[in-house]
């Protein structure tokens, strides 16, 4: 006998009736006939207008208290709430019981942690359960929440929705105080489990199916598929696949609405900054979505301190279901308190029931109330239990994962507790659910019927979404914004703007005169961009001080703490803040003090060089990263300050990579990332950011995709075959041009090109020289393997194959590492002793 429950969807159904269909005697032909048109009715039945009433005896282990090591999280499976009738009236013993987390205790924390009276916390009880409409609007979010949930379980087996999805089952108490708490002008943050989240937040469900489904109708236009729903207009920004990636960005978010306060900016109807101060009761919040595995995530730390610091207003919202993907979270996690690692930095946290919707809606709230008063961040963790596997795919192997979530899809499921309770006490009747019940289920039908008739996306589409500003962009045409004498004036004291024009005139002299590094040529191009555009902030350590070669010399004194931020050392967190920025209207600089640094930052940077893609275009990344790095022959720096992330960095996609050997071209192509709309890294040689002195053409931005022609050959040895191109970059430029003179005593001579744009790589001129020399060498600051040089080759021999005479000469880094002795460092890094002798090579047949 077979009890389909009405939360099943279709793939639980079928495997209810599937496992039915095995356990029958071999003799028993009459039961099978039965068991045929079960399983047939099994696999149809999950989308009937009854998809959400779960069957029977709930079960609750009252009187336990979550403590340090205590079992703090559970989950479930594809199924909502089949069971079998007979099995259904034994508990099992579970690993991680329900918390006795009834209202009495919620206001005892709420009193002690965030500093309520009883008044205050009759008002927010009251507020909703005397609010039939308040209930009702609670409930239909959660079961809209879960219907589409179902529906997309649907689609998952029927092969239309693919790769990776993770879905929300038995966590709705979430979606449902998203809905009832939480505003369309505040910033979302999630993971990859976040359909209901966005769904919650405003966010069309057809959009969100049609993303799924791989549609041009989608959110992101099929570009991000399940993780990676973004919705601008909503500002529900992510979707975010590496876990706990997305707290440094919520931070940056919540920043942002310090900077619009502070400099009286304003988004209109098209998410665009102008002139118009946020209204003098602006309560936004950024809003940060985890689970308790992701929280123990060290990043959580680094926005604890960050967040406390700032006062930023920021709820940090951890959905602990006890699983860590489908680890049991407490064998690897020594405290499952999340909401209690804010006490370190004095970020009051709360620990709510995940089972009872009502709760989790009136004590998040209060929570919310207290960010958005002023009072800076906070913690709220939600006890829930996830009835599903961490996606479709997973096999579920890990201790005690099976047989926790068939008993919490029977015991704790928030919707049923809902229906109960609220049933039970008379506020609605079977009918009045009934009936929401059936409209839900029709328009998420409808999401389903959309996204099917949605066309697919253009092939071109992929390559049109690389990059927000064209390659060949004329930074020099982009309008300053309208505003920008007004911002400067109401934030930049009189004594603060003379102080720092004194310095740019100081600055703009030197440069007139050829003595300019390129340190201070940064610096003049940050403080002139800076006053250009007032979106433009800056992150960097050590930047009261002016970082070690003063390219953030000045910013905080003059534009303040809040444009101006000297950071935590740990770069990952401040490149993460300033993505935040990024998509929230602003231009963060991050001041890389050496960019070898960058390697705390990788997955932040590879999200920056995917976002504008990723969501569709929706969200430009206008960030510009700047450092010094490379390695210098006899730097003596040793491996770690000596390693070529230049050329790491070169595999993230979205990314535009330049590098500098001048003070010129460091002023240039400063100004131009700056303007740039995507992510920009700039990389400056390090033993050259004081030394290297010269000209500089004022106010002119450099092209991001061309390199420079530095030394011609004579036209008498490129007749005679006498002439080779070289390519290189950073301390190889001064290498190269220092050759220049024994290479053309012995008759040779080069075509010096200067690769300022690594990425996207200047093929033409590259071509035009070829066209020429017929041969070519590349002095290259990284190594053998994956290094700059091996990319430019395969371009080369793929695309100008027939213009080499003679193999491609690379002079580049050993694969091994760096030693600090120079006797050994020569074994490493090549110099310009090496051109000369490949120029000689190349010319005289040699190689």
């Amino acid at each position: 006998k077979i009890q389909i429950a009405e939360h099943n969807s279709n793939y639980s159904c079928a495997r209810i009736a599937h496992w039915h269909l095995h356990r029958l005697p071999d003799n028993s032909t009459a039961t099978m006939n039965f068991c045929r048109p079960a399983l047939v009715a099994a696999l149809f039945a999950a989308s009937s207008a009854a998809a959400f009433t779960v069957p029977v005896k709930q079960t609750h282990v009252a009187g336990f208290s979550p403590s340090v090591g205590q079992p703090f999280g559970v989950v479930g499976d594809l199924r909502m709430t089949a069971t079998v009738t007979e099995e259904a009236t034994a508990e099992p013993s579970v690993m991680r019981p329900p918390i006795d987390m009834p209202w009495p205790k919620i206001a005892d924390q709420l009193k002690e942690a965030f500093g309520y009276s009883d008044a205050e916390l009759a008002v927010y009880n009251d507020e909703l359960e005397n609010d039939k409409e308040a209930l009702m609007k609670l409930y239909r979010a959660m079961t809209l929440a879960r219907a589409f949930e179902n529906a997309c379980n649907q689609q998952y087996m029927q092969g239309k929705i693919r790769g990776f999805m993770h879905l929300d089952n038995g966590q709705e108490s979430i979606p449902g105080l998203v809905d009832y708490a939480i505003k369309n002008g505040d910033k979302k943050y999630s993971y990859y489990r976040e359909h209901t989240h966005a769904i919650a937040s405003g966010v069309d469900i057809g959009a969100i199916m049609a993303e799924l489904f791989m549609k041009e109708g989608g959110t992101c236009k099929g570009a991000g598929g399940s993780m990676h729903i973004f919705d601008k207009a909503n500002y529900f920004q992510g979707g975010w696949a590496l876990v706990a990636e997305q707290l440094p960005y919520a931070g940056g978010a919540a920043k942002s609405i310090l900077i619009d306060q502070k400099l009286g900016l304003s988004d209109n109807e098209n998410i665009e900054k102008v002139n118009v101060a946020p209204p003098a009761d602006d309560d936004r919040i950024s809003v940060v979505f985890i689970g308790e595995g992701g929280s123990q995530n060290g990043r959580m730390s680094e926005l604890l301190n960050s967040a406390a610091k700032d006062n930023l207003p920021l709820l940090i919202l951890t959905i602990d279901n006890g699983r860590a993907i489908n680890t049991y979270t407490p064998d690897v996690a020594q405290n499952s308190n999340v909401y209690e690692q804010g006490k370190h930095y004095g970020v009051p946290g709360l620990l709510v029931d995940g089972n009872n919707p009502s709760d989790v809606a009136k004590a998040g709230k209060a929570v919310i109330d207290y960010i958005r008063s002023g009072k800076g961040p906070a913690m709220l963790q939600v006890h829930t239990y996830r009835f599903n596997g961490h996606s479709p795919a997973d096999p579920e192997h890990e201790r005690g994962r099976k047989d926790e979530k068939a008993w919490a899809r029977i015991s704790q499921d928030p919707i049923k507790q809902f229906e109960d309770k609220y049933m039970g006490s008379g506020v609605f009747s079977e009918d009045e659910l009934k009936a929401a019940r059936k409209e839900i289920l029709a328009d998420v039908k409808q999401a389903v019927k959309f996204a099917e008739e949605s066309p697919m996306p253009p092939m071109e589409l992929a390559k049109q979404l690389e990059y927000p500003d064209a390659a060949d962009t004329d930074y020099n045409a982009k309008k300053a914004p309208d505003y920008a004498d007004d911002v400067n004036a109401r934030t930049i004291s009189p004594e603060q703007m003379s102080v720092v024009k004194d310095h740019i005139l100081a600055l703009q002299e030197k440069a007139r005169a050829g003595e300019i590094s390129i340190g201070d040529a940064i610096n003049l191009a940050i403080h002139e961009e800076m006053l250009r555009d007032p979106t433009t902030t800056i992150h960097a350590e050590d930047l009261q001080a002016g970082s070690s070669y003063d390219i953030p010399k000045l910013t905080q004194q003059t534009y303040g703490q809040i444009r101006a931020a000297d950071e935590i050392i740990d770069e990952g967190h401040f490149i993460g803040k300033a993505l935040g920025e990024a998509m929230n209207g602003y231009r963060p600089i991050v001041e890389l003090m050496n960019t070898n640094f960058g390697i705390y930052g990788m997955a932040e940077l590879s999200s920056a060089g995917n976002t504008y893609a990723t969501t569709g275009g929706q969200f430009d990344m206008p960030m510009t990263i700047i450092g010094a790095g490379g390695t210098a022959p006899n730097q003596a720096l040793g491996a770690e300050h000596s390693q070529p992330f230049h050329a790491y960095v070169m595999g993230i996609p979205g990314l535009k990579i330049c590098t500098v050997a001048s003070p010129d071209a460091a002023y240039g192509l400063t100004k131009s990332m700056i303007r740039d709309n995507g992510p920009c890294f700039l990389f400056a040689p390090v033993k050259m950011m004081k030394e290297a002195k010269g000209k500089v053409d004022l106010g002119k931005c450099m092209p991001l995709n061309k390199a420079a022609l530095l030394h011609e050959a004579s036209a008498e040895c490129v007749k005679a075959g006498n002439a080779v191109t070289v390519l290189t970059y950073l301390h190889g430029v001064k290498e190269s041009e220092n050759a220049i003179d024994a290479i053309t005593e012995e008759g040779f001579d080069i075509d010096l090109i200067e690769l300022r744009s690594l990425k996207p790589l200047d093929m033409d001129t590259i071509r035009k020289s070829l066209e020429r020399t017929n041969k070519l060498c590349i002095l290259d600051e990284s190594t053998k393997s994956g290094g700059v040089g091996a990319t430019i080759s395969a371009a080369v021999g793929e695309e100008l194959f027939d213009l080499l005479d003679a193999p491609i000469k690379r002079l580049c880094m050993d694969d091994a590492p760096v030693p600090y002795a120079s006797s050994m460092e020569l074994g490493v890094v090549k110099r310009g002793s090496d051109l000369i002798q490949g120029v000689f090579d190349l010319c005289t047949g040699k190689y």
